[in-house]
């Protein structure tokens, strides 16, 4: 099976491949996603973890479709290095708030699963990060509390905190300000309503 190949499979459900470390593929969600996973019965069904239960259903569906092995972040303990296989990709960075940036996706990344095949793909060739063209670096001074910076770890802390005041109200309802600062993240145009679904999730 081939890489465009996958793609055209995976495709219809608002996912596409983020990169591929040798017989390895990392599957992410695109701008349609939210829709087609709305209208999931997953989504409406009342159980927990929804998008995990849906992307299990389609990854191991096509898995089992091509003798593939899959593969899930929320496999665990122990939990599999994705983000050691997301930078072997050539297709991911470390940004200057330390979070990853993908070539596509910016800071809005979401990858659902990793489907292990017994051929090797070619491995994507070493690119320049987005973040070296871009000049004035929004996402260094977006997070009001300094909770992301490349100074220092994630400040979980003091970013769930902002996020129960009334300012904090707009990375609620449409994301991390940071993310939505990045202007590859911008033209990836992933719908607020994810964003916020995600937000909850994380403030839990």
């Amino acid at each position: 099976m081939t890489l465009n190949e996958i793609t055209g499979e995976i495709a219809p459900h608002g996912l596409f491949v983020m990169g591929s470390t040798g017989t390895r593929v990392l599957i992410g969600t695109d701008s349609q996603w939210w829709g087609i996973f709305g209208n999931s019965s997953e989504n409406h069904d009342g159980e927990k973890d929804p998008v995990d239960r849906w992307s299990k259903r389609i990854l191991n569906g096509l898995a089992n479709r091509t003798g593939a092995k899959a593969c899930f972040p929320s496999d665990g303990p122990p939990y599999a290095p994705f983000i050691a296989w997301a930078m072997e990709t050539g297709r991911f960075w470390q940004s200057p708030t330390g979070m990853m940036i993908h070539d596509r996706a910016g800071l809005m990344i979401s990858i659902r699963g990793a489907l292990e095949f017994p051929a090797p793909f070619p491995v994507t060739q070493a690119q320049t990060s987005p973040c070296d063209a871009c000049v004035d670096k929004p996402c260094r001074t977006a997070c009001p509390v300094d909770a992301l910076s490349g100074a220092h770890d994630y400040d979980v802390p003091a970013c769930k905190a902002y996020l129960d005041t009334p300012p904090g109200g707009a990375c609620m309802a449409k994301g991390c300000s940071v993310r939505r600062a990045c202007p590859v993240s911008l033209a990836f145009d992933r719908p607020d309503l994810q964003s916020a679904f995600h937000m909850k999730a994380f403030r839990g």
